[in-house]
């Protein structure tokens, strides 16, 4: 049974398997320290020495959808591995009453997956 929260006055119910488990192959956003990074991508493993990941740095989302969209070059999804001592945070893309996921936006500015890229 999903436990009820209070956000802005709207209450989400979310179930109790996804409260703080955060799998392999969901949306992430990462937040890195030293030099301070912060990318989207897919998680592919997580361990004590650190986290794999593909990924694209944050701020290129905006050009990137648009070159998907329009059929141009773009930069493909690379292959991460960083340490756990540079990890500041990492949080599970999803959605909010107020806002969808970066997946579900790039989703509908491209028509495609992050699997497919």
């Amino acid at each position: 049974m999903g436990r009820l929260f209070e956000k802005s006055s709207i209450y989400v119910k979310i179930e109790p398997e996804r409260l703080m488990k955060i799998e392999t192959g969901e949306s992430v956003i990462l937040v890195l320290h030293t030099p301070r990074e912060k990318l989207l991508g897919i998680l592919s493993e997580i361990g004590s020495a650190g986290i794999f990941v593909r990924a694209i740095d944050l701020g290129y989302f905006d050009d990137w959808c648009s070159s998907i969209a329009k059929n141009e070059p773009y930069l493909r999804m690379s292959d991460y591995f960083f340490p756990m001592w540079r990890l500041e945070r990492l949080t599970r893309d999803e959605n909010s009453p107020e806002m969808r996921s970066m997946a579900e936006e790039f989703k509908r500015r491209t028509g495609k997956t992050f699997g497919e890229i």
